[in-house]
């Protein structure tokens, strides 16, 4: 990857909610907006929910209708500037153990870079694919 900066590759604007709202509100949020997460706080990143907290509270049965996204958000964040570069953002969802990083200028969410945007950024011409499998892979195994 390049010093290409995050925020080219970012969306934004970036879906922020109140840590008051319901987690069966996330969960349509989250299905109405196709996306797979929402920044909690607008002012100010105070956590993350994603598609997989809103399962782990449906898995772990808490009442869906009055638990809260700032009950189950994980926090705090980790977080990424938008001058910052792709690499860079790779390098910290890696070490993080992330799929998501918020872009923040002071603190304030202004969108948000996600491993998905990362394998888009990836140009396809850098890719070299094997058009046959190297002789010495045995059948199912991967390096």
């Amino acid at each position: 990857m390049d010093d290409t900066p995050v925020s080219g590759i970012m969306t934004s604007p970036v879906l922020t909610v109140d840590g008051e709202m319901t987690v069966v509100e996330a969960a349509r949020t989250l299905r109405e907006e196709h996306v797979g997460s929402l920044v909690v706080g607008e002012e100010i990143v105070d956590g993350i929910v994603t598609e997989a907290d809103v399962v782990a509270a449906v898995g772990e049965e808490v009442d869906l209708e009055s638990t809260t996204v700032a009950e189950i958000m994980s926090d705090p964040v980790v977080t990424i500037r938008p001058d910052e570069s792709v690499r860079v953002a790779g390098e910290r969802m890696g070490h993080n153990g992330v799929k998501k990083l918020p872009v923040t200028e002071d603190g304030e969410p202004v969108g948000i870079v996600t491993t998905t945007d990362l394998a888009h950024f990836v140009p396809r011409n850098r890719l070299q694919m094997a058009s046959q499998p190297e002789p010495d892979v045995r059948e199912g195994e991967y390096e």
